[in-house]
């Protein structure tokens, strides 16, 4: 049932920004490797991908899968914020310093690299990936990557703030009940010690033209990633229902908002509480708890980004998948297989997906009952009752979402016009598929 649920709200999509990557401009490097045993051929992977928030953890993780295989060694590096992370890809590509194991966010990225990748439908992995979570790495030459995870977003908010401003949560279901409570809590600003009810991390391209425009495009081609892949034009047809959410979410934003980015978003208001809300998902978590465990573990919750037609619903996704470059020796294309496959299908690497990465899982075999944190539990949740909004943002085309993110950033320092943020868009994506 679970598998039907998690297949009806991905559909045929999937994906990243990101995705899109998410997450702050820094590149970083791991690990040392242990001795080599004696007469052993030693086997280098490079991994680069593009979402920074789970980088000591997995560099621990690449650590103890190198204790248990002496003759790997296992480098990581991640550069986050979306654009960034694949412009600093196709750089390493021109450079001919290709990485073992990178990621790609979907569709369109994968119709650029295909060429480079190796077909990991022997894996063990992809013989229990969740029904759907494949599609948008899929083709009839074979599958090409394996789902990092699950992940959700919506807006994220301080259940103090909200208890002591007298708001309930859960009776946060249309625009216009979200706007009331924004009102509340704007009001008692001083009262409370925030410096504003929302930090916008409005320089991030990503937050505004993938994630944001998401929810209010994902219903025109009915949540589907390949929908929008496929697809030559763009109605816009609730356009009107994201300017809102645009101006709500900068008008009560702690200004100048084209100046906050991720980390400031997350870590200097949202984590110390100057902030009642952000717009983000669950892969905030570790940076939360790392800066205060006890606020991540009890102060948090999740709300949908209220949109008619589909409140209480939240955007779940694959947010990236793991691809094997076939560019490499044999032997290390078989080495990079094995190390994904022992991260999602070894005791060790389960435990440490749910426990350590506080990853959703895409796959099965799983304990959910040991998801750790709990954004990520109260997206489950919303996963497995259906309630959910695709991610199609991974089938835009490349870098649609970008361009309209830099529109939006127009529109909130008031040089253009909404009408002119969407002639644009729409120009732009009618462009770029012709």
């Amino acid at each position: 049932m679970k598998k039907k649920l998690l297949s009806l709200c991905l559909g045929s999509m999937l994906m990243g920004s990101l995705l899109v990557g998410c997450g702050g401009d820094t590149e970083s490097e791991a690990t040392e490797s242990p001795e080599t045993a004696a007469g052993e051929e030693q086997i280098s992977i490079d991994i680069f991908q593009g979402k920074v928030e789970f980088r000591d953890q997995f560099i621990e993780l690449a650590r103890q899968y190198e204790e248990e295989n002496p003759n790997v060694s296992i480098n990581f590096a991640a550069v986050g914020g979306g654009s960034d992370y694949f412009t600093s890809l196709r750089s390493r590509f021109s450079a001919g310093d290709e990485p073992e194991i990178f990621s790609l966010a979907g569709p369109s990225e994968l119709a650029d690299y295909q060429q480079y990748l190796a077909d990991v439908s022997d894996t063990k992995a992809a013989s229990l990936a969740l029904e759907g979570t494949l599609d948008g790495i899929t083709t009839e030459e074979g599958v090409f990557g394996l789902p990092f995870n699950l992940e959700g977003y919506g807006l994220i908010y301080n259940k103090r703030i909200f208890e002591e401003a007298g708001i309930n949560a859960e009776e946060i279901l249309t625009f216009e009940d979200l706007e009331a409570a924004v009102q509340v809590i704007d009001e008692q600003k001083e009262e409370l010690d925030i410096d504003a009810v929302f930090a916008l991390a409005g320089s991030e391209l990503w937050v505004t033209g993938n994630h944001l425009a998401n929810v209010y495009i994902a219903p025109e081609f009915d949540n589907d990633v390949l929908q929008a892949y496929e697809s030559g034009s763009l109605e816009f047809e609730k356009n009107d229902e994201l300017q809102r959410m645009v101006d709500l979410q900068s008008n009560y934003s702690v200004q100048p908002v084209l100046s906050v980015d991720y980390s400031q978003q997350v870590e200097r208001y949202f984590s110390l509480e100057r902030v009642a809300m952000i717009q983000q998902g669950n892969w905030i978590y570790p940076s939360v708890n790392e800066m205060d465990p006890d606020f991540a573990q009890n102060g948090i919750g999740i709300l949908p980004i209220p949109m008619e037609g589909y409140e209480g619903h939240l955007p779940v996704g694959v947010p990236n998948y793991w691809v094997v470059n076939n560019n490499k020796d044999p032997e290390v294309v078989q080495a990079s297989k094995d190390f994904l496959d022992w991260l999602y299908t070894s005791d060790i690497g389960k435990e440490a997906v749910l426990t350590q990465l506080n990853f959703i899982p895409a796959y099965e075999g799983f304990d959910e009952t040991k998801i750790a944190d709990p954004l990520s539990q109260a997206i489950y949740e919303y996963t497995t009752e259906g309630n959910t909004i695709g991610w199609v943002f991974m089938g835009y085309p490349n870098p649609w979402g970008d361009i309209l993110g830099a529109n939006i950033q127009e529109y909130i320092a008031e040089q253009i016009s909404w009408d002119q943020v969407i002639d644009n868009s729409v120009n732009e994506w009618e462009s770029m598929r012709e």
